[in-house]
């Protein structure tokens, strides 16, 4: 399965949410709230899970979680929306990979393939990384990565990352 277009010019897209800094359940709320628009619907919304930080340790555990969305924006004005949302909720950018009070990032956008300075879709690691792939499998399972031909539950269950993702109840 692919998240292709549908008739009514719409899209489904799977976005990735992260939060360390403060509440970090009340930031992913927010930013879902923040998300849904006219021109945003949150289809699914997958569980909350509690993961081991990656690329930079010294840092609290994230609360992740992933969005299947149905939207009329393109890719672009979708990035805007989400640095828009991110803005809103206090994000800072003073450390790479570093402490966030939110993260929203497009991880798939229907079938397309972008690689630009601005953006790259799909989303460069995240079928490596089992903090975005686990949330992401559970939102759309059957859903194909675009440049790899595999669904994320079989990216999933191939995934070699041993970062710890732990579903909350």
């Amino acid at each position: 399965m692919t998240l292709t277009c549908t008739i009514d010019h719409t899209v489904l897209a799977i976005l990735g949410l992260g939060s360390n800094v403060g509440d970090r359940r009340s930031q992913l709320q927010h930013a879902i709230g923040d998300l849904a628009s006219s021109r945003l619907e949150v289809v699914r919304t997958s569980s909350l899970y509690l993961t081991e930080p990656v690329d930079y340790p010294d840092q609290t555990w994230f609360l992740n979680q992933a969005l299947l969305v149905r939207t009329r924006l393109t890719p672009y004005r979708l990035l805007a929306r989400c640095l828009e949302v991110e803005e809103a909720l206090g994000r800072q950018r003073r450390l790479p990979k570093g402490p966030r009070a939110i993260d929203v990032d497009i991880l798939l956008y229907a079938d397309r393939v972008l690689n630009d300075p601005k953006l790259t879709i799909p989303h460069p690691r995240f079928h490596l990384r089992r903090f975005a792939l686990t949330p992401a499998a559970e939102v759309a399972p059957e859903c194909e990565h675009p440049r790899l031909g595999l669904s994320l539950a079989a990216l999933l269950e191939r995934c070699r990352d041993l970062a710890q993702v732990v579903r909350l109840a």
